[in-house]
């Protein structure tokens, strides 16, 4: 993979999530100078004994304290003398005290992203590194070095300021790592990959632990994860649209042209995509028979007889259509497994409100998070050329560090996230209950013997994530916890935003998978069931499709030979249609999740197969094959 070119200001999502499954990263030649500059700049006002906040100064509650020209504790009785600067003491105890974040280290790929925002954003210029810092920055990057940053401990202000330190203090020899494969001290990392430990100067420890790279890293790798989540969950309702034979004119072009949100249209234009060449949807109603439980005298030949279900009418007798003639003149008088009515549920025809909100609060996130990647984010500001009568109009303290822009755009995905597993969770709700899923057996499995459950329990899986999701969308953001002695007296809570959306991210993602996998088993039944509807239509007459239909006259009834009649028109309608079949993006998908996981035909565990139907969506194969 070509390297990554990092100059400040061109960075991409798409770049960044490279970086973090490994593409290595190059320093732009041309900016190298702009760099230089401010480093040269801050040693210059340091040898004029300018105050200079972090440089000449404390940290934080510390910044009213001005270094002096030697240290003090060398005047202790018996006391060692000092072999590092002041300067040097400052920016190396600011990394190695920083840095006590605690729990769960961050996967390599968090981590590969942070240092590869950290070193987008220092190639600014404006932050006072000197170019072989950066240079020893990007080169223990690219030699897969891996800094061990456990996943608590950033307020989101002044930025990410202990895992960056996590970060820095690798660079500086110290710390945990992984190399590899092993999880070993950083000074042994930077040796084993040829590699020598840095001395910070000036400012360089603020340049490297002030700044939002936790949370954007965060961010950026969950709304990649996101933004194909946000195609399979259109893939996973449209599949089970199919499986309804819903109605599509709710996901018309003409109709969301008049309320034209952005996520709302693609989203409707995405589920018209899905469903292209579909004859299940909008199938007449009259048209789907019910299921009934399969007994030994269902079915008249062997093929047919080793169908697992059976099907059925209910027939609408000339009594009960008074004032309705004319509506029977159009559908035909047999009641299957889908009532005759003009809308679906808010869970099926909703869908593009829904899908379509969450689509654009993930969008508004996207905006915040590329205005970021070449933000620079640090503090001071390094302005070395500006014309000024004091430093301190040269070198601005400023608050870029706080990340409450990305805390914010966090907080909205946060809410969006459990919007979209449940309504995924009530499709899939819908398919199981025997009440709501127009004609489909309960919990999608035959249960001839009352001994099986189906997909019963998968719902309540699904619940049981949507309920842990929905109580985990509190915004962080709301909740600000002073540090630093009140000199921080407002903070972001940004890092915490983020690095739950990113596991929000992959819970939601099992959600899908489990709609995925109830979806596919009751497509199955439904295009079968329609099928043999038709198969029997084409093969025999209508008396033999009669034997079907429930409610029928008795046969020396006046009214006898009128429904047979009936009984051929629906049989002639079901014979001349084609063979009833998904969208070609829906067969695409389905048949992905069938090479890999059989029709339940019969209870067995399901534990392996949905781990395997959470893998299929992880790994994108179940959408790739859509998308093919």
């Amino acid at each position: 993979m070509k390297p990554i070119r990092l100059d400040g200001r061109s960075l991409t999502r798409a770049q960044l999530v490279d970086v973090a499954y490994g593409a290595h990263v190059q320093l732009a030649p041309e900016q190298l100078p702009a760099v230089a500059r401010a480093a040269e700049f801050l040693a210059e006002q340091v040898r004029r004994e300018e105050p200079i906040y972090g440089v000449s100064t404390g940290f934080g509650s510390n910044a009213d304290r001005l270094l002096g020209n030697h240290h003090l504790r060398d005047e202790l009785p018996g006391a060692a003398r000092s072999d590092v600067t002041l300067h040097e003491e400052l920016q190396r105890n600011l990394i190695v005290t920083h840095a006590v974040c605690v729990g769960e280290a961050f996967a390599p790929e968090i981590v590969r992203a942070m240092l590869c925002i950290r070193i987008n954003t220092l190639m600014r210029g404006h932050s006072g590194i000197r170019v072989e810092t950066l240079q020893a920055l990007t080169a223990m990057l690219n030699a897969g070095i891996v800094p061990v940053v456990p996943q608590l401990g950033s307020v989101g202000a002044s930025g990410d300021l202990a895992p960056l330190s996590h970060l820095a203090i690798v660079l500086l020899g110290g710390g945990e790592a992984f190399f590899e494969g092993q999880r070993i001290p950083g000074g042994e990392a930077l040796k084993r990959a040829g590699l020598a430990p840095v001395t910070l100067s000036y400012k360089e420890g603020l340049a490297l632990n002030n700044g939002t790279a936790q949370m954007l890293a965060c961010g950026v790798l969950a709304l990649a994860q996101l933004e194909d989540l946000l195609d399979t969950a259109d893939l996973a309702a449209a599949m089970t649209i199919d499986a309804f034979a819903g109605r599509l004119g709710a996901f018309a072009e003409e109709v969301h042209a008049l309320r034209p949100h952005p996520g709302q249209v693609h989203s409707a234009a995405h589920l018209r995509d899905l469903l292209g060449g579909s004859t299940l949807a909008d199938i007449p109603y009259h048209l789907v028979p019910k299921f009934r439980a399969w007994q030994p005298s269902s079915w008249d030949t062997p093929e047919s007889q080793a169908l697992r279900f059976d099907i059925g009418w209910d027939w609408v007798p000339f009594s009960q259509r008074h004032g309705r003639e004319k509506f029977y003149l159009r559908f035909r008088p047999f009641r299957g497994g889908k009532k005759h009515q003009p809308q679906d549920s808010y869970s099926l025809r909703c869908i593009p409100q829904v899908h379509g909100a969450v689509r654009d609060a993930v969008a508004q996130a996207a905006r915040v998070l590329e205005v970021e990647l070449n933000a620079l984010t640090d503090n001071p500001i390094v302005f070395p050329d500006a014309k000024a009568e004091f430093v301190e109009q040269q070198v601005i303290s400023a608050g870029h560090f706080h990340g409450m822009p990305l805390a914010l755009a966090m907080s909205y995905v946060k809410a969006a996230i459990p919007v979209l597993a449940s309504i995924s969770e009530r499709r899939l709700n819908k398919l199981v209950d025997p009440a709501t899923n127009d004609g489909l057996p309960g919990f999608l499995i035959g249960n001839e013997d009352s001994t099986e459950s189906g997909h019963m329990i998968v719902q309540y899986t699904a619940a049981a994530i949507v309920n842990d999701l929905a109580s985990r969308a509190h915004p962080a953001s709301v909740y600000s916890i002073p540090t630093s002695a009140n000199a921080e007296d407002h903070v972001s809570m940004g890092a915490n935003e983020a690095r739950h959306v990113l596991a929000m991210a992959d819970d939601l993602g099992k959600v899908l998978a489990l709609e995925l996998y109830t979806a596919a088993q009751a497509l199955d039944l439904r295009r079968d069931m329609i099928n043999a509807a038709r198969d029997l239509a084409d093969r025999a007459d209508a008396r033999a499709l009669a034997a079907k239909v429930q409610g029928a006259p008795a046969a020396d009834s006046p009214d006898y030979e009128a429904f047979l009649a009936e009984v051929e028109g629906l049989r002639v309608e079901l014979a001349e249609a084609e063979e009833f079949h998904p969208g070609r993006a829906v067969a695409a998908a389905h048949a992905a999740i069938r090479e890999a996981i059989p029709f339940l035909d019969r209870d067995r565990a399901m534990d392996g197969e949905v781990a395997t139907a959470v893998r299929l969506v992880k790994e994108g194969i179940v959408l790739a094959a859509a998308r093919a």
